[in-house]
């Protein structure tokens, strides 16, 4: 009824007016447009709240968009293994006749852990300190003679000679002696011993002990050849490990600049202290290394997120003229995804209302119900 007696109106006002009033017929004109749109709008409203054209309307929940930190993590696994874990090899072939230590003691550098039979050597050390006896004493007789000018010099340095070949001939014996005992390298605990009384033992092929310091520790993983240029020395990393229920952050302190031909990975180190001796050698770490980070980033849900034709969108809402809001697409860049949430890089601004729930089925421009 309204509209048809705002059409009278202005159908009267065109046949009285003059030529100087169409710009306020234009004008007019304009604000019948207008009107009519919000009076569609509104009469949708009210149909549906009435209940009679509740098909044309979605309900959704929004959220406003703000700016906020992002991080993007790289997951891998990796596992704890002692700063200083070494495998005791033999210096020399032989069969042991002692073992000294027991699994679990705790060695110090230079302390004798096993021994190997040395039997030849000792008797050829005797035999040894006998001959340099005969020599030397022949040498200082041979040397008074030399001092009073009787003899040749020959025969001096003859007996000279005998004498000190002995000597050298006692000290390689008993470095090869010295070699017969098996000696821990470092400080710290005897976490293995796989050989027995009356084994043979190679040396560079036998592992005779395994002697680990787990005062200070680091934790290893293999990290694929992809993220070489993302991942570096001095990268903050979170660490969780699963059997004691923490989780610690730290930083990168070895990136190896090297790539295994094999797995095509490289690998990379975290050094933590172990003062409470709570970690132990192989215990399994989840390693998150932080390889992408913005300050003040437009982050959505990944699962708002469609996708069609090549081109990913998100629908937001939008207030109209009459107070309602509706639903517009909007077509977005993506940057990273980590932890169930994207970096958008372009399409949405802070202040945006961002369509998180019921947004499946939405068309552009539909009206909304919160």
């Amino acid at each position: 009824m309204k509209q048809i007696l705002l059409i009278a109106m202005i159908s009267l006002m065109i046949f009285s007016c003059k030529p100087d009033n169409k710009s306020k017929l234009e004008k007019l004109k304009k604000q019948q447009s207008e009107l009519a749109d919000q009076i569609k709008a509104l009469e949708k409203v009210i149909a549906i709240e009435n209940g009679k054209d509740s098909g044309k309307i979605a309900i959704v929940a929004v959220n406003e968009i703000k700016a906020a930190e992002f991080k993007h993590y790289l997951e891998v696994q990796g596992k704890i293994d002692g700063d200083q874990n070494v495998a005791v090899s033999p210096k020399m072939l032989g069969v042991i006749t002692s073992i000294d230590v027991k699994e679990g003691d705790v060695v110090r550098t230079g302390q004798v852990l096993a021994h190997i039979d040395d039997a030849v050597l000792m008797q050829s050390l005797a035999a040894l300190d006998t001959s340099l006896a005969f020599y030397t004493n022949l040498y200082y007789k041979q040397k008074r003679l030399w001092d009073q000018k009787i003899g040749s010099e020959v025969q001096y340095l003859s007996a000279k000679n005998n004498m000190e070949s002995y000597q050298n001939l006692i000290k390689t014996t008993k470095e090869q002696l010295a070699m017969a005992k098996i000696v821990s390298p470092i400080d710290g605990t005897i976490e293995d011993i796989p050989i027995k009384v009356g084994q043979t033992v190679s040396p560079g092929v036998t592992t005779a002990f395994r002697v680990v310091n787990l005062s200070k520790i680091k934790v290893m993983a293999d990290i694929a050849e992809a993220y070489s240029a993302k991942v570096k020395t001095g990268n903050t990393v979170q660490i969780s490990f699963p059997d004691l229920d923490k989780e610690i952050t730290s930083k990168v302190s070895f990136a190896s600049k090297f790539i295994n031909t094999t797995n095509r990975t490289f690998s990379v180190e975290v050094k933590l202290d172990n003062t409470g001796e709570e970690y132990r050698a192989n215990m399994i770490a989840v390693v998150k290394i932080n390889d992408y980070s913005a300050d003040s980033a437009i982050i959505v849900p990944v699962n708002v997120i469609q996708k069609m034709n090549g081109a990913n969108y998100v629908y937001i809402a939008v207030q109209g003229k009459t107070n309602s809001y509706s639903a517009k697409k909007v077509e977005v860049k993506l940057g990273q995804t980590y932890n169930g949430f994207t970096e958008i890089l372009g399409g949405l601004k802070e202040g945006d209302k961002l369509i998180t729930v019921g947004y499946q089925n939405l068309e552009d421009g539909q009206l909304l119900k919160f």
